[in-house]
Formats: structure tokens, C-alpha cells, sequence
């Protein structure tokens, strides 16, 4: 054999080129999540986040998540003997996130072991979850936010919450009655009013005593049809009424909640969305008749909030990402990482995602506290705003963290494809932009002492910032003026969450954090890129806080 023929056979060697994530704890690597569950009172939980960082930071479970959505869901509408069995099949590794995600309470452990912090805690195990995988974390929310639903009426909830909170996942396709753990789902929107609920035509009548109806009518997005039962919405005789379906009959019969179609959609791969038909299904009231939008509002607020948690998740798994490859890779003599402009850019997005997380962990801390009048006031204002804020400036933070990997970045084989679909979800599902800037408003009018507690939330770092401070004064300015609100809306939150943000961040965070925040993002104005950070802050600190420990 000629070797040296062998030799120049060889095309390359490969080197200076990223690597996947190790093996690391991924709760105990971000340090602005320990600090806000120590901040907002979660500090009791600190072992257990320890561990359950470590199972979503190792490889093998992060793995589950590509899985999950590189076989996603398939529907059988009917058996090969032209039986009707509406069976969605999910590949194993959505199982076992499932499996874990309720296995570890974030399906219900607020509600099960109510303590200070609890919400907290749940927030930070979500946060953690939700960057392995996105998808099934919708089947979780709609269980977890349910429970104050089925609370309003004391025979459903006696039937069902014991299973609806137990830690137990059964992903069987047989009658409720045979599990001892159950999922909720939702069905509210249909084809002709989106967001407009009240223009929903599903009809509910009367078929019995105990508050049963039949349902007849469609709907038009169903997430997660392998749901035990859904919260839906439809046409009392006495107006719009929220009501439980049950995939099956009392008898063990199949109820009619048929599924048409499985959604193709561009990202949110793993979990099954739908569209279904109800051909006379039976549902048992849930509140008052008429009263459908209030009993089921409860539920909305909290699928709202854990958007919020889904999209600051997307924002530290991009940033993570963005950082451990650049601090790998070189070019033009240096490590990416330690290239002036790029240091710009990811300290740029370490920011945006430190801010989004600031803002989710102190909304789960009023969550927490919502019997007093703040911090009510400071969840019925603050989710529709971090909401919209959030969830909004992640399509934007995935796009720039993909281009700190350059053309890698873009191929299917690695996780930004998946991050940059998913980035858009949450700002589309539970209300679109627009939506939760009425909301706002909405808000504000029926409860004007929320700006109250708003502008109170703000005080409590005046004088720490005159960029922060200049800022809150021209906000309360512009709520001076109420002419044109509803055109004005987007331009008050988009204020009002910086706000927010910035005035947390002058409270708890580093100092080269809260400084950096406020002078890129306070000071000036206008629409900006990430990595225009201004001269004079210290990127170098600000990249060295977020590079995940490995």
C-alpha cells in the first residue's frame, strides 16, 4: 500500500468546529434562574430544581426532544375493520416526556401542594422542560390550567380533579373511568371567529338532569386530541356556556368528538393539533349558563402565563447555544466568543433573555400571592403584557442566535430549525398580539386600580436609574392622554414591558446587566438590532454570566 497516496487521499481535517451541548446541569449553569427562584421565594426547592436540571441538561433526555419531533404524530380515523377510533399515535419520546413532565408536578403541583413559591418552582421546572422540548408542554398547561375551571363547579371538580392532579400519565386510548391520571385539553376557537369567541356556532342542548348536554358544531384548532376531556365553549339556550367533554361515555362508549384532520403546521411539531366535528357528543356544564367567557377565563390567564415560560425557555436555549458554539469556534485569530462585534451580539441576547425570565419568575411570584389586591392587580396586567412583550421578541432572538452558528445554523440536523419554528407559537396560541393589548385595556377598565399597582410595581426602583425613571414619567404621561388608546396600544405595552423589565432588573440583577438593559434599551429609541449595544457596557461580564456551566 502507498501511504503516502493514503495521505493525500485524506481531504481534511476536522477541526475548529462546534460540538453539541455535554452532559451539564442545566438549572444550576443559569444563574439568573437560581437567583430569581431564591428572589421570588422558591428557595426550598433548590435541591429538587438541582436535580431535575440535571435530567434536562443531560444529552440522552435532550435527545427525546429531536425525537419527539423528528417522528411526529400520526391519526388513524378509523381501524382496518372501518371502526371509528380517532387515535392519535405518538412516538415514545413524547411518551416519556409526558411521562416526566407529570411525573414531576408541572401538570399540578401548585394546586396539589399550595405553598410560597410553589408557582415559582412550577415556572422554573416548566422553563427547564420546555427547552428540551417544546410541543408536549401544551397537553401540561391546558391540565395544569384547567383546575381553577373545574373548581367553579364542586361535582365536576370532586369526579375529576383527583385525577386530573394525580402524577400519573396514561397515554391508553380507553374510558377516564379506567385511569388513574387524566389530561385536559381545550376547544374554544372555530373557523369563522378566532379569537372571537362569542361568534362561536356550536350548539349545546339540554339532554338530561346533572347539568348534560349534547354538543353538535365543529372545532377548528383542538391541541392535543388525545386529551381525556376538553373545556369547550357553545350555544346554550341561555348564551355562550363552557362545558366538559369527555373523549368517552359514561357507558364506555365512544363519544362523538371526531377528529377531521391533524394540523400541518410549520413548528410545535410533537404535540397533534386538530380540527374536529362534535356530532351530538356529550358534555356536562361547567358554571352558569351564559357565563362561558368567565368560568373559563381562569384557564385562559394560566395557558397565557405559561406561554410566557415556554417563550423565555426558547430565549435561554438559543442563548445557550449561541454561546457554547462561539466560544468554541475561531476566526480572524480569535475565539468568536471574544471578537468585539460578537461579544455585542451575545451579550445583546443574553440580555433580552435575562430580562424575559426576570419578568416570567415575578409574575409566578403573584401568582403566588394573588389574595393581596398588588399583586392580583399585577397578574390580571402583567400576563397580558409579558404575554405580548415576551413571547413577541422570540422569532426575532432565535433568527440572530442562528446566525451566530452561520450556515450550520439553518441545517435540519441541528436544534435551530426546530427553535426558530417554535419561536413564533406562543405569540400566535392563547390571543395574538393584538388580543392581548385589548386585553390591556380591558383590563384597565374594568379594574383601574391595576394601573395603580402597575406604576406602584415601577416605584420601588425609582431613583436607582434617571434612564429607568425618565422613562416611568413619560409612561405615566402617555396614560395621561386616553384619546386614540386602543390605536396607541401596542406602543403602551411594548413601553410598559420595558418598564417592567428594566425596573427589575435595576433591582436584582448585576450591575452590568441592569446598566446595559437600560442604556440599549431605555435610552435612545427607535427600532434597533441585537448587538447594538452601546460603548461603555461590559459585554465581557454580561456573556460570562450566561455561558451555560459545562
Amino acid at each position: 500500500m502507498n501511504t503516502n497516496a493514503s495521505a493525500l487521499a485524506e481531504t481534511h481535517e476536522v477541526f475548529n468546529v462546534g460540538a453539541e451541548l455535554p452532559d451539564h446541569d442545566a438549572y444550576r449553569s443559569d444563574a439568573a434562574l437560581v437567583e430569581a427562584v431564591v428572589r421570588e421565594g422558591a428557595a426550598w426547592a433548590d435541591d429538587e430544581l438541582g436535580a431535575f436540571g440535571r435530567l434536562t441538561g443531560s444529552a440522552a433526555y435532550r435527545e427525546l426532544g429531536a425525537e419527539a419531533n423528528r417522528h411526529p404524530p400520526e391519526l388513524d380515523t378509523h381501524d382496518r375493520f372501518g371502526r371509528r377510533v380517532d387515535l392519535v399515535r405518538f412516538h415514545p419520546a413524547y411518551h416519556e416526556l409526558m411521562r416526566t413532565a407529570i411525573g414531576h408536578g408541572l401538570h399540578a403541583s401548585p394546586h396539589t401542594a399550595p405553598r410560597p413559591g410553589a408557582n415559582v418552582a412550577r415556572a422554573a421546572r416548566f422553563y427547564l422542560q420546555s427547552q428540551v422540548e417544546a410541543g408536549h408542554g401544551c397537553p401540561v398547561t391546558m391540565t395544569f390550567a384547567s383546575v381553577p375551571t373545574l373548581r367553579t363547579t364542586p361535582a365536576l371538580a370532586e369526579a375529576w380533579l383527583p385525577r386530573v392532579t394525580a402524577r400519573v400519565y396514561d397515554p391508553r386510548n380507553v374510558p377516564d373511568a379506567q385511569k388513574a391520571g387524566v389530561t385536559i385539553g381545550m376547544a374554544m376557537t372555530e373557523k369563522q371567529g378566532g379569537s372571537d369567541v362569542r361568534a362561536n356556532t356550536t350548539q349545546a342542548r339540554p339532554a338530561g338532569a346533572g347539568g348534560v348536554y349534547e354538543l353538535v358544531g365543529h372545532k377548528y384548532f383542538v391541541s392535543a386530541p388525545m386529551c381525556d376531556a376538553f373545556l369547550v365553549l357553545a350555544q346554550a339556550p341561555g348564551g355562550l356556556t363552557c362545558f366538559l367533554l369527555p373523549r368517552w361515555r359514561p357507558d364506555g362508549t365512544k363519544n362523538p368528538l371526531q377528529l377531521v384532520r391533524l394540523k400541518r403546521k410549520m413548528g410545535n411539531l410533537a404535540n397533534a393539533s386538530s380540527e374536529t366535528e362534535l356530532r351530538g357528543a356529550l358534555a356536562w356544564r361547567v358554571g352558569d349558563e351564559g357565563r362561558g367567557v368567565r368560568t373559563i377565563i381562569e384557564m385562559v390567564a394560566c395557558t397565557r402565563f405559561d406561554c410566557m415560560v415556554g417563550s423565555s425557555a426558547g430565549q435561554r436555549a438559543a442563548t445557550a447555544l449561541a454561546l457554547h458554539h462561539t466560544a468554541l469556534r475561531s476566526a480572524f485569530g480569535r475565539r468568536l466568543a471574544e471578537q468585539p462585534l460578537m461579544k455585542n451580539v451575545l451579550a445583546d441576547l443574553a440580555l433580552e433573555s435575562e430580562a424575559s425570565l426576570a419578568l416570567t419568575m415575578r409574575l409566578a411570584r403573584a401568582l403566588d400571592r394573588r389574595g393581596d389586591a398588588h399583586e392580583d392587580a399585577l397578574v390580571r396586567l402583567g400576563t397580558a403584557i409579558g404575554k405580548y412583550w415576551v413571547c413577541k421578541r422570540t422569532a426575532a432572538h432565535a433568527a440572530e442566535a442562528m446566525e451566530c452558528i452561520g450556515g450550520s445554523g439553518v441545517m435540519e440536523d441541528g436544534p435551530f430549525p426546530r427553535l426558530y419554528r417554535e419561536a413564533p407559537v406562543n405569540a400566535i396560541w392563547e390571543g395574538s398580539g393584538n388580543v392581548q393589548c385589548l386585553d390591556m385595556l380591558r383590563a384597565l377598565e374594568k379594574a383601574p386600580a391595576a394601573l395603580h399597582a402597575f406604576f406602584a410595581e415601577l416605584a420601588l426602583a425609582r431613583g436607582a436609574d434617571r434612564r429607568l425613571d425618565r422613562w416611568v414619567s413619560a409612561l405615566q404621561d402617555e396614560f395621561a392622554d386616553l384619546s386614540d388608546l386602543e390605536f396607541r396600544a401596542r406602543g403602551l405595552v411594548d413601553r410598559m414591558a420595558l418598564a417592567l423589565q428594566a425596573s427589575l432588573l435595576v433591582r436584582h440583577a448585576p450591575a452590568a446587566v441592569a446598566d446595559a438593559f437600560c442604556a440599549s434599551r431605555l435610552d435612545g429609541g427607535g427600532a434597533r438590532q441585537y448587538g447594538t449595544l452601546p460603548r461603555g457596557v461590559d459585554a465581557a461580564a454580561i456573556v460570562a454570566r450566561a455561558m451555560p456551566a459545562l
